[in-house]
């Protein structure tokens, strides 16, 4: 009987797994949370730990395809209470990119606004709307007036994407450069957290 492993998955994250795993023929089932739950990053490590314990006993092992983003060792320690590994570095824009070009990106530009395919898509629910800003547009400088540029992670650039950021940059009044990093790098950080090879 093959090795059964269940994955607690950032939502945002989810369907590159999904393709990855087709693709590699690897035996995981995803259990995505809430993408939204990164606008209150305090409630991450609850939820990966609600979900851990509901799917505990069903695989021959679990992972948590989650970087910290921003609960600051929370997470580390719902992990380390289940002893399951989960993503390396501080969110997914370390995971695509790398920890080394996403510091070199941000010390060159500290007003950097990172993007995945994932935001773009969901750009005006994930970030206009639940920033409040479609309703009081008046609020922008506050939150992105010390923001230069946005910087696309493009893991499957399309026209279609190419669009929403050229949108997405415009709506917060900021250049646009785009990088093309595919999913290699988070494959390559399942491959290691889920020991298949």
């Amino acid at each position: 009987m093959p090795l059964t492993i269940g994955v607690v998955a950032c939502g945002a994250i989810a369907t590159h797994i999904g393709q990855i795993a087709k693709r590699r023929d690897w035996p995981i089932t995803i259990y995505p949370l809430p993408p939204l739950l990164h606008n209150h990053p305090e409630k991450i490590a609850g939820e990966v730990d609600r979900l851990l314990h509901e799917i505990s006993g069903r695989y021959d092992s679990l992972a948590v395809a989650y970087a910290d983003c921003g609960t600051y060792g929370a997470l580390d320690e719902v992990i380390a209470r289940h002893q399951v590994p989960r993503l390396a570095g501080n969110h997914c824009y370390d995971i695509f990119a790398g920890q080394k070009e996403i510091a070199r990106l941000s010390a060159e530009e500290p007003g950097t606004y990172f993007l995945t395919d994932f935001l773009l898509r969901s750009f005006h629910r994930s970030v206009i709307v639940e920033l409040g800003l479609d309703k009081h547009p008046e609020l922008l400088p506050d939150y992105f007036g010390n923001y230069r540029k946005i910087v696309w992670l493009a893991t499957s650039p399309t026209e279609e994407l190419q669009i929403a950021a050229t949108q997405a940059a415009s709506a917060l009044k900021l250049t646009l450069e785009i990088q093309p990093v595919g999913d290699s790098g988070l494959e390559r950080a399942l491959a290691e957290i889920l020991e298949l090879n």
